[in-house]
């Protein structure tokens, strides 16, 4: 009975979304173009180099290396192997879904139990510096301090995350206990883990452009697909009807009521809910606690692309989403314990500690954010070109 009401459900939605394509074509095709702009111009450029240079570190025992002398890190802290260093660095860096995308790698690696990949991926799959300083904070804010603000509290509640989710399945048995810092060790580990892959090198760059394209071609159909159904629940009033009880809840926050809409589209997609927040009538300090719960609760397109590629895997996708509403309360209480030490002292003086270290930086991730908006759909183009070479020489082996 369970399975024909979600058989019913799963139909009536996909009947749903068929019906309003069709009745508001314009609406959709703009959606649609708008989802492709951000992914052909600064989520494909900027992930694809990170994913293939994450496969062939793991292909080249490079991951082995960076397990062995962060185990006796990342096991007090996380309770995860020393693997779950490169995770978290690369994750951090890249953006998400990277984290889960290296965890779901390693799983498949056998370098992780099923619960440690479930710990990991909680708090590793953040947003990275280049989207909350470059689109968010200039894009959109037009204040670069901020992006200082909004950056310390994300990375920050997600260390917080990752803490509390070592508790995770506590009494299980972990299948290696803490080792020591050993270089020795780390190099033999390195070297046999490229003696076990036995692809040829260039197999393994092959297998490297092809396995990171078509992720990133899964993100991208995300991406398009919750931009379409965001702007969808707009037309027929439904976002309209689900943000008047969002309302309620924020008036217990002494948070407006007008933000509700926007708060609502970034729980569906993090780019148009930050733009609108952004662009919404409020105090600075309202909008960067709206902005920074978006960002850790990393928007329902996000989990989609999250939980797509965990299925390829046994790894439970309940943890995670479990760590992003962790991640959210976190992220609103410390954005607000940190606004005024540190965003209200940067507006004051260009003179501090902070400002003299932060500025270069972000200066720097303005023009890389800017080089992606300008070059980056002719890279993803180049990218996609190349791809289809490697797949057809592939397929002429076959």
């Amino acid at each position: 009975m369970k399975q024909k009401l979600y058989s019913i459900i799963y139909a009536s939605v996909s009947v749903f979304m068929a019906t309003m394509i069709i009745t508001f074509p314009q609406e959709v095709l703009k959606a649609s173009q708008r989802g492709l702009d951000v992914w052909a111009n600064v989520v494909f450029p900027s992930l694809l180099p990170f994913f293939i240079v994450a496969e062939l570190l793991i292909a080249f025992g490079v991951v082995h290396f960076i397990g062995v002398l962060f185990e006796p890190v990342m096991r007090p802290l996380f309770n995860v192997p020393g693997v779950g260093g490169f995770v978290w660095t690369m994750g951090m860096a890249s953006g998400y879904p990277s984290g889960a995308k290296f965890t779901a790698r390693l799983r498949q690696e056998n370098q992780l139990s099923k619960t440690e990949a479930e710990r990991l991926v909680s708090f590793t799959n953040a947003s990275n510096p280049l989207f909350i300083i470059g689109a968010v904070s200039i894009g959109f804010f037009h204040d670069h301090k901020l992006g200082i603000l909004l950056a310390i509290t994300h990375y920050t509640s997600n260390f917080f995350v990752g803490i509390c989710m070592r508790f995770y399945k506590y009494h299980e048995r972990n299948r290696q206990s803490t080792q020591h810092f050993s270089i020795t060790k780390a190099m033999t580990q390195l070297h046999h883990a490229r003696i076990r892959d036995k692809r040829a090198l260039g197999k393994i760059l092959g297998d490297s452009v092809t396995q990171s394209i078509q992720t990133l071609l899964v993100i991208g159909g995300f991406i398009i697909l919750f931009s379409v159904l965001t702007e969808i629940l707009r037309e027929v009033q439904i976002a309209q009807f689900i943000s008047g009880g969002i309302s309620i809840i924020l008036s217990w926050f002494q948070i407006p009521g007008e933000l509700a809409l926007p708060l609502l589209s970034g729980i569906f997609e993090i780019t148009i809910g930050a733009n609108e927040v952004a662009s919404a009538d409020s105090s600075t300090l309202i909008k960067a606690i709206l902005v920074s719960v978006i960002l850790a609760f990393n928007g329902f397109s996000v989990q989609a692309q999250v939980a797509s590629i965990l299925a390829e895997t046994d790894i439970q996708f309940t943890p995670y989403f479990f760590a992003r509403l962790l991640h959210g309360l976190f992220a609103g209480i410390i954005v607000t314990i940190l606004y005024v030490p540190v965003y209200k002292s940067l507006q004051t003086t260009n003179e501090t500690v902070i400002a003299a270290i932060a500025q270069p930086s972000v200066d720097n991730i303005q023009q890389v954010y800017l080089m992606f908006e300008q070059m980056g759909f002719i890279f993803t183009l180049s990218a996609l070109f190349i791809y289809l070479i490697i797949l057809m020489k592939q397929k002429e082996r076959l």
